[in-house]
């Protein structure tokens, strides 16, 4: 007896399987998971920063290229640190430069993250100022989209940047193309101060540029400190150049030494696009004198006397920028009567 139920189940077992090799399969369960593949590595979708025993070097770039371009503020911050400590460590590891280190983080600039734009300036500290003033055009380019920028966390992080190039290339800044009028444009657009409209409207020199941070809790604030990196870019601008010490073989080492500054004959555009009056290069302070009494001089002082109005601490910055001016301007008849 036993052993005919044994039968009769084998035989239901064969046609069952019979059944499933000519038929439909089995219906899947909803949360089945197919576990019948290998696998030589686990790859977890998580990126990072350091891996043991892994070359200095390419370490390095590793982190520059998550600082980028790493989607994650907390990853941006912390690739920019580790950068941070190699370049000030002693000896001092930079395998890029600071040519490769620049191009790769400007943009950063204009970052949506505020301790990411903190940790890039103090990046921007660590570079030697030898090698970052030969490309002061390019640091100025991504300056001046930063301080014409939505944000106005992001405009007031850029005054740190720009004020922090004035310091380390203060004459590049002023002398490169686009560096003198472009710049003043910008801090234009940031205070409002219009000098198309400087001239027409000598009582109401300032536009409505500069009235909608007035409402905000930090719109004083705002512009008290644009208008003190204002007065730093001026003062750089009409800075007067020191003359060189004679040297009996000046003319000779004129004529035949070899230049020591890249691209020594840039202000002359021999093989670049024509610049525009905006782009064109103001190399002493005598041009920039010039272009800053037919362009701005009264579009800035009647934006100063409207700030003196206000008072506080916008009212103190602004005397402070009028000093500056008084300063620079103070050879010839520049300065008009008040």
């Amino acid at each position: 007896m036993g052993s005919s139920n044994k039968k009769k189940k084998e035989k239901k077992k064969d046609f069952n399987k019979a059944k499933l090799k000519v038929g439909k399969a089995k219906a899947k369960a909803a949360n089945f998971t197919d576990t019948s593949f290998k696998s030589k590595s686990i790859v977890v979708n998580q990126e990072a920063i350091a891996v043991d025993n892994i070359d200095p070097t390419k370490q390095f770039k590793q982190n520059l290229s998550l600082a980028a371009t790493s989607k994650t503020d907390n990853i941006r911050r912390d690739a920019l640190s580790y950068l941070i400590n190699q370049l000030s460590a002693k000896p001092r590891h930079d395998p890029i430069g600071t040519a490769g280190i620049l191009t790769k983080l400007l943009p950063l600039v204009s970052d949506s993250s505020k301790a990411v734009r903190a940790r890039l300036l103090a990046l921007f500290r660590v570079l030697p100022p030898s090698e970052v003033r030969p490309h002061a055009e390019k640091i100025l380019m991504y300056t001046r989209g930063g301080m014409t920028h939505l944000s106005n966390d992001i405009r007031n992080d850029t005054l740190n940047v720009m004020e922090w190039l004035i310091e380390v290339a203060g004459d590049d800044v002023v002398s490169c193309p686009g560096g003198w009028l472009k710049t003043l444009n910008s801090f234009s657009s940031m205070l409002g101060w219009n000098p198309n409209v400087g001239s027409a409207m000598s009582s109401k020199g300032w536009t409505t540029g500069s009235k909608t941070l007035l409402g905000t809790k930090k719109g004083p604030e705002s512009q008290a400190r644009q208008m003190q990196v204002l007065a730093q870019f001026l003062k750089a601008g009409f800075q007067p150049e020191m003359s060189a010490p004679y040297e009996s073989r000046a003319y000779w080492d004129n004529i035949y030494r070899l230049p020591g500054m890249p691209n020594p004959f840039a202000y002359l555009n021999l093989f670049g696009t024509p610049r525009d009056e905006g782009s064109e290069m103001y190399p002493d302070r005598t041009s920039r004198k010039r272009v800053f009494d037919l362009k701005w001089k009264v579009a800035i002082y009647t934006g100063i006397d409207g700030a003196k109005k206000e008072g506080g601490l916008v009212g103190r910055a602004a005397a402070a920028l009028d000093k500056v001016l008084a300063e620079g301007l103070k050879e010839g008849n520049s300065v008009p009567e008040n």
